[in-house]
């Protein structure tokens, strides 16, 4: 029956954990006894099963930090390098990250670079940012404190500090996803087999190539270790300090983690989404739930304060949903005292929760001033299919290859490393036992405080069946952005590196399969010993020499057009010159040489996004006049042409830069029964190289080399024909 099923989920649920300490001893004792084995015995064996399961995720996570280290020294010859050829590695936003740490540094005190940022009006012409709040430098604070603090300055360089720490940063992230296979299944084996998919699949796991820097490196092994800690606070039957030490953990991790990443609360958003379906369908504690749900609310208030009044967080989806989900929970647990009405509210308590979610969230974008991304919400109706466009940012956006679905190459290279057919089957498998498992709940099956492994009910563990939602709805963003697969593709390795290690999972199985021949137990203790091993040892022979060549493979990045127009800059520009270019070169610009730049490569500022399409004109069919105005109005000095935007020759037509500037502005004819007429102007990058007037009346070439052409826009104009 219903009722005295969830009449006895409650009384679990109030259970202390002082009564747990209590209990879990005499069971324990009594298990020993059964065995013949005595209590330091066990304590032995479990001291040393803790002790060699930590030294190997901390091992894993330095030798992953070495190897990034050391890849990034072939890939760039990083130490023989000059402090400008240096810099030039970090491209686009990651160069801007990077020149404000470079400021925090040399100001006179830590105190007045902060107050510099916070007023920044020395980056972007005609504008003032707090550059702290609108590009969230808290990573860029912490790195210039600790290499300040440490006394770092007569050791070591801050280039190499501060990729330092985002690579030891890389380091926890893999112990983190270490540790949680290894709580998840028992064993530390898992642990490792995670560690092995996750640098097999670096090139799906992780960005940390192509952007040190990025906000994301810096936030996500806090949200890795946010994960480890919810996975241990969620398991049953967890002693009392454990789950102390797991609460606390979640708490600091989840607050750090929403400083560091200003798209923190989306993918707290998906997570709490998984925790409210889990607490649906009574599968957790929902005492426990309900704490995490405090843990973001007080998250969401603190980021709020800390982050400058930041409004998006009060305009979060995540706020929205926590704020309803409290105020369900009083609903839910008044109509749980009859049975009829229990069962209706398992039908209706899912659409009580979102309906008043988005009412509320609603509300709040009514009547709360805000700034939150609107081009976001555009470019979802674009990508949907829900609304078409031709402006080009949104279009712009739509071409980013990260936002675009995944490729093919992605799913292989998956297959490839066998970690998506493991995965795949260790998800159908939790997918079908949680399926039973709710089916039994609907019916008034209470769940059991003990789940053994002769049980084969691998769905009834919380942690598990939280994993499982958490990866299916970052699979379904996955599959809509290729952008989400560094999100999704480090909990694959996660997920499947438990299922193959846990004779649980192997268990399940075979009671659906209903063994006979063979004892199901010992044979589900077998699987999970020796698949892992044999894939291990496949890994090891298939791609320990790849990485091994990575590693040994001396690489060349040069880049000396770009070397060389740093320099002139820096050496013939006036100190109060202003640069205006395509966003990603103004980013280095700005880094190699300080100069002030009139637009950046950052997307969260409607403002910013105008400017770059405005200045993007420069590779348009416009008149010399009209570009002219354009840069006047920013009080640009200096035009920077880059011959590979000017000549792209991309292998999407109709993504190319000037393709959709020419769509933007009508510049050309489309088909499927869309007109547009030709420009009377040539395309602005190809008319300026040839000399002749009018645009020698407003603009002077002043440098150039097989790259780049460098032009002076002329304060007194002269008309001539």
């Amino acid at each position: 029956k219903m009722s005295s099923g969830a009449a006895d989920l409650r009384q679990r649920k109030k259970q202390t954990c002082t009564e747990s300490d209590k209990m879990a001893p005499e069971e324990r004792n009594k298990e020993n006894s059964k065995l013949g084995r005595s209590p330091k015995y066990l304590l032995i064996q479990r001291f040393a099963k803790l002790f060699f399961g930590c030294l190997a995720a901390v091992t894993s996570g330095m030798m992953y930090a070495v190897y990034l280290s050391t890849y990034h020294e072939r890939k760039f010859w990083f130490s023989s390098r000059q402090e400008l050829e240096r810099e030039i590695t970090f491209q686009g936003d990651s160069a801007i990250y990077y020149s404000f740490y470079k400021e925090l540094l040399k100001a006179p005190s830590f105190e007045r670079g902060v107050y510099e940022l916070t007023h920044n009006n020395k980056t972007i012409s005609l504008k003032t940012i707090n550059a702290v709040q609108q590009m969230t430098l808290y990573p860029e604070l912490i790195a210039s404190v600790l290499y300040q603090a440490s006394g770092s300055e007569e050791v070591i360089e801050p280039v190499y500090f501060y990729i330092g720490i985002v690579f030891g940063l890389q380091g926890i992230y893999v112990t983190a996803l270490f540790v949680t296979s290894w709580v998840m299944s028992g064993t530390w084996l898992a642990g490792m087999l995670t560690v092995a998919w996750f640098i097999i699949n670096r090139t799906d796991t992780t960005r940390i190539d192509y952007s040190i820097p990025s906000r994301e490196n810096w936030a996500l092994p806090y949200f890795a270790c946010q994960v480890a800690a919810l996975t241990g606070y969620l398991k049953k039957n967890l002693n009392c300090s454990a789950e102390k030490f797991c609460y606390l953990l979640v708490n600091a991790s989840t607050y750090t983690f929403m400083m560091m990443w200003e798209y923190s609360h989306y993918l707290l958003f998906v997570q709490a989404v998984s925790l409210f379906l889990l607490d649906s369908f009574a599968l957790a504690q929902t005492e426990k739930v309900h704490e995490v749900y405090r843990i973001y609310l007080f998250s969401l208030i603190g980021g709020y304060l800390l982050q400058f009044e930041n409004s998006a967080l009060l305009v979060s989806p995540l706020l929205s949903l926590v704020v309803a989900l409290m105020l369900s929970k009083s609903l839910q647990m008044n109509m749980k005292k009859s049975t009829f009405v229990s069962r209706l509210l398992k039908i209706m308590y899912i659409y009580l929760v979102l309906t008043v979610a988005v009412t509320l969230n609603f509300l709040l974008k009514m009547f709360i001033p805000h700034k939150e991304n609107e081009h976001l919400l555009k470019f979802i109706e674009v990508k949907l299919g829900l609304n078409t466009t031709k402006n080009f940012t949104m279009n712009w956006l739509l071409c980013q290859e990260s936002l675009q679905a995944p490729s093919q190459d992605f799913f292989l290279r998956l297959t490839q490393s066998s970690l998506l057919p493991f995965y795949i089957l260790v998800l159908i498998i939790c997918l079908f036992s949680v399926t039973q498992v709710i089916f039994r709940r609907i019916c008034g099956e209470p769940l059991k405080e003990t789940v053994k492994l002769e049980d084969g009910r691998i769905g009834e563990r919380p942690e598990i069946v939280y994993h499982v939602i958490h990866t299916i709805l970052l699979g379904c963003l996955a599959m809509c952005l290729e952008g989400m697969k560094y999100l999704w593709t480090p909990y694959v390795c996660m997920l499947a590196a438990f299922g193959v290690c846990s004779p649980e999972l192997w268990m399940t199985l075979f009671k659906w399969l209903r063994l006979k021949a063979v004892h199901p137990i010992l044979l589900a203790l077998i699987l999970s010993m020796a698949v892992p091993t044999i894939i291990g040892f496949s890994l090891w022979k298939e791609f320990f020499p790849r990485i091994m060549t990575e590693l040994t493979e001396l690489q060349e990045f040069y880049d000396p057009d770009t070397v060389e127009l740093m320099t002139w800059i820096k050496r013939q520009a006036p100190v109060a010159a202003v640069f205006a270019g395509s966003p990603q070169l103004m980013g280095v610009i700005k880094l190699c040489t300080g100069w002030m730049v009139s637009s950046l490569p950052l997307y969260n500022d409607d403002d910013l996004l105008k400017r770059n399409e405005n200045i993007y004109q420069i590779y348009s069919k416009r008149s010399a006049e009209d570009i002219y105005k354009i840069l006047t109005s920013y009080k640009a000095n200096f035009l920077v042409i880059e011959d590979s935007i000017c000549n792209e020759v991309g292998p999407v037509r109709g993504c190319r830069v000037k393709d959709l500037l020419d769509i933007a502005n009508g510049h050309v004819v489309c088909e499927e029964g869309d007109n547009y007429a030709y420009s009377k102007y040539g395309r602005f990058c190809h008319e300026i190289k040839m000399n002749y007037s009018p645009y020698v009346n407003y603009f002077t070439r002043v440098y150039w080399n097989r790259s780049y052409f460098v032009y002076k826009i002329n304060t007194v104009i002269s008309f001539q024909s």
